[in-house]
This record gives C-alpha cells, structure tokens and sequence, in this order.
C-alpha cells in the first residue's frame, strides 16, 4: 500500500501581522516629473528641464521647485495644456523557462517584454522577479503604487510554488524548512511545504511570503538539494488558471480591485 503524503507542515512562530489599513495622505502623492512622463511628454530628467524652465503650472501656479509632488487629481498643465495620467494596465502572465525578468538589457533575446510586446502604448513593468528557469505566474502593470504594495516586505503576500527536486526529499528535513535555514544573507523559512502527491517524493509544494532573490532555490541548495524545475503557480490570490506557457491576459476589473484591498 502506498504511502500517504506527506502532511503540510506549517511554520507557527514568527508570522508577520496584517499590514494595517491606515491610509496615509503622502501614499498618494506623486512628484511633478513623473506626472509629466507618465503623461508621456517625455523623461522624468526632461521633465524637471520644463519645470525649471517655468512652463509647468500646478491648480493655476507655476511651478519651478524640483521634487514637488502632486495629487492624482490636481490641474498639471504643460504650456497651457492639461495632462492627463496615463491609463493603468495590468497584465498577468505564464511565464516561460530561459526567459528573463527584465525592461533594462538590450541585449537580451528572450525577456517578459517581448512576450507583451504590443499590447499596449504605456510602458510596463514587472512586479518583482523570476529568474531565467523559473516559470509561472508574473505580474506586469504601470501601477507603481500598487507594485510597490505588493512587493513590499510588510504585506506578506503569499506566493506558492511547485519544486522538482534533484533526489527524494528527506522526511527529516520537512521541519528544518519550516523553523529555518541559515543562508548568507540570514535566515530563511517557509510557511509550509509538503509532497505533492505521495509517489514521487522529489516534487514539493512550498509556500512563502518571502521575495528575496532566488530563495526556494538557494534555501534547498543549503540543505543539499538541487531544484531542477521551479513553476509559481499562485501569486497575490491569483492563479495561471486558463493561461498557456508563455501566454498573457489582461487583469479583469474584479482581480484589479482585488489586489487592491491586499
């Protein structure tokens, strides 16, 4: 008779406490040159060039100061013209294997920004990273307040993975991944880990909070094992449900409004 799984084993110490819900009035402002680039009339440095210049008015005053900030909702006018904050998108992907996590290289072939190329005129960004051979779930928007909620430490948004291990993982070593492994830049944990299914041993299901960099792969690395495939399958409350490898869609207004109660 075959074994039954392994049962999920959860951490009970340490639990980080609900981000609290406090608005604050500073969250919502936005310094004048990236208004007028997200406006797209050009770079934040060319921005700062017109407000120097004293071709930028806020609510009917010129403004000259660099770094003033402004409400979303505030009359910015550029030579007398109102602008207008670009529309927000937001972008969920299935994120494929060798593909890299990055807005920046040149000379990269294979990034997340070939895939949604062409979808739509404002520029995206990734909300945090995968590495090359990791696969699955990744978000993709021009809501920096929003990456910035996510991506922060303190909302403890949950992540969950499925891990192909080089061997057959040790029953011993369940609760080690739970209480902690010392790694080079501190200590590392998992909320739970478990076997997917009870025959195959080397395949794991690993739940996390953490968004240091390559952590699953590093933290089995300290324990002696290799992750020879790693796919996120859960992210923030969404899942890859419906999206090919390598596919995308667009967030509907329901998951959008989600992710912003996180």
């Amino acid at each position: 008779m075959k074994d039954r799984p392994q049962k999920p084993t959860r951490r009970t110490k340490g639990k980080f406490s609900p981000r609290s819900k406090k608005q604050n009035p500073e969250e919502d402002l936005i310094r004048l040159n990236k208004y007028i680039a997200n406006a797209g009339i050009c770079s934040r440095r060319e921005a700062d060039k017109l407000i120097s210049a004293g071709i930028v008015s806020v609510n009917g005053k010129v403004i000259s100061e660099l770094g003033y900030k402004v409400k979303p909702d505030d009359d910015v006018r550029y030579n007398g013209q109102r602008l207008r904050a670009e529309k927000k998108f937001y972008i969920i992907m299935n994120k494929p294997k060798d593909t890299i996590t990055t807005v920046d290289d040149p000379h990269a072939t294979k990034t997340v920004m070939h895939i949604i190329k062409g979808c739509c005129k404002e520029r995206l960004y990734p909300v945090g990273r995968l590495d090359r051979n990791t696969t699955g779930i990744l978000l993709l928007t021009n809501d920096g307040k929003l990456t910035k909620r996510l991506t922060h430490p303190s909302s403890g948004i949950e992540k969950i993975y499925t891990a192909t291990l080089n061997k057959n993982i040790k029953s011993s070593d369940f609760k080690k991944f739970i209480e902690g492994v010392e790694l080079d830049d501190g200590i590392s944990t998992f909320d739970a880990i478990s076997l997917i299914t009870a025959d195959k041993k080397n395949q794991v299901i690993i739940q996390l909070h953490s968004g240091r960099n390559r952590i699953i792969r590093r933290t089995f690395e300290a324990l002696g094992y290799k992750v020879n495939n790693l796919d996120r399958i859960k992210f923030a409350g969404l899942t890859k449900k419906g999206i090919k490898r390598g596919e995308w869609r667009f967030l509907t207004d329901k998951e959008v409004s989600f992710l912003k109660m996180l």
